[in-house]
C-alpha cells in the first residue's frame, strides 16, 4: 500500500532550483548548476509524485528520467525518505547533521554529537565510511561491537539509495584533496569566496564561513571550514577544512583536512584518516 509522502514533486523541483541558485552564487561550474535546473524541470514535469516512482520502480525508475541520473535520484530518495536534503542544508549554512544520525538505531542525542565532533561528517554515506574504515569505533563510547551495530542499521537504512560495488566508496588521492584544502584555504584568506551564514554556533547570524565549489580530475568538490562545536572549542574553525567530494552521478563522501600537531607530520596539512598515505604523499619521491 502506497504511503503518502512528506514532500511533493513541487517542492523537490523547488529545491533542486534554490540548489542551482545557490551553486550559481556561489560559484559552482556552469554545468553543475545547470544539471540541478534540469532535474528540476524534469522533477516538475512528472505525472506522479516520485516516491510514487521509489516504491514501484526503486532508484533505478528515478535514474532513468531524463536529466536525472545517479546523484539527483540519491537527492530525491534523501528527500523523500527524511523531508530533507543536507547538501541544501549545508548550501545554506543550516546543516544539523546530529538530527539526521539520530534516526539510525542505536545513535542518540549524546552519541551524535560525539560522531559529528569526532569524525566532521554530516551524511549517512559518510558515517558508514567511517564505520567501515575503523574511524567510529574510536568515537568516545562506541567501541568495535556497537561500531558494528550501527554499521548494520546503516546499511539497511541506505540499500535503497547504494547502486552497485566498489565504486561507491572510491575517494580522490590525497594529493588531489590537499590540493583542493591548499586552494580553498588561499581563495578564503583573500576574500575571493562567497560567505554563508551558518545557523549552528552563530547567535549573530553573521555571514563568516567561506564555501567552495570545484571540479577537479573527474570530481567534484565543496569546501568549508569545520563548523563543528569541537572545532570552536579548540580554535580550529580556520584551520579545520571539510571536503565534500564526488564522481559525477555517484554518492558523495568527505574527508576532514587539518594541520598535524604531533608527529612526523608535525606542521603539514592531513587529510584525517588517511594520515599513512599522507606520509607517503611527504616522504616518498621527494
Amino acid at each position: 500500500m502506497f504511503v503518502q509522502s512528506r514532500i511533493s514533486r513541487d517542492q523537490i523541483a523547488d529545491r533542486f532550483l534554490e540548489a542551482a541558485e545557490l551553486l550559481e552564487t556561489q560559484g559552482a561550474d556552469r554545468f553543475r548548476v545547470r544539471a540541478y535546473r534540469k532535474g528540476a524541470d524534469t522533477v516538475r514535469a512528472l505525472g506522479e509524485d516520485p516516491a510514487r516512482i521509489l516504491e514501484r520502480d526503486g532508484l533505478e525508475g528515478l535514474i532513468a528520467l531524463p536529466g536525472i541520473g545517479n546523484r539527483l535520484a540519491r537527492a530525491i530518495d534523501e528527500m523523500v525518505a527524511t523531508g530533507r536534503w543536507i547538501q541544501l542544508e549545508r548550501m545554506r549554512g543550516e546543516a544539523e547533521p546530529e538530527n539526521l544520525f539520530r534516526t539510525v538505531p542505536g545513535i542518540g542525542e549524546v552519541t551524535a554529537r560525539a560522531i559529528h565532533d569526532e569524525l566532521h561528517v554530516d551524511t549517512l554515506e559518510a558515517l558508514e565510511i567511517a564505520a567501515y574504515d575503523g574511524r567510529l569505533e574510536k568515537v568516545p563510547g562506541i567501541g568495535p561491537r556497537r561500531a558494528a551495530a550501527i554499521r548494520a542499521s546503516l546499511a539497511a537504512m541506505l540499500a535503497r539509495r547504494r547502486r552497485r560495488g566498489p565504486d561507491d566508496h572510491e575517494e580522490p588521492t590525497v594529493a588531489e584533496l590537499l590540493k583542493v584544502d591548499a586552494l580553498y584555504r588561499e581563495k578564503a584568506c583573500d576574500g575571493g569566496l562567497q560567505l554563508i551564514a551558518p545557523r549552528r554556533f552563530n547567535p549573530t547570524g553573521e555571514a563568516w564561513l567561506p564555501i567552495f565549489h570545484t571540479e577537479l580530475d573527474g570530481w567534484a568538490f565543496t569546501t568549508l571550514y569545520s563548523n563543528t562545536a569541537r572545532a570552536h572549542d579548540l580554535g580550529k574553525t580556520n584551520d579545520w577544512v571539510v571536503i565534500y567530494f564526488g564522481r559525477p552521478g555517484g554518492p558523495e563522501h568527505q574527508r576532514t583536512v587539518v594541520t598535524e600537531t604531533h608527529g612526523p607530520l608535525e606542521g603539514r596539512r592531513v587529510v584525517r584518516g588517511r594520515e599513512t598515505e599522507c606520509r607517503e604523499h611527504y616522504f616518498t619521491d621527494g
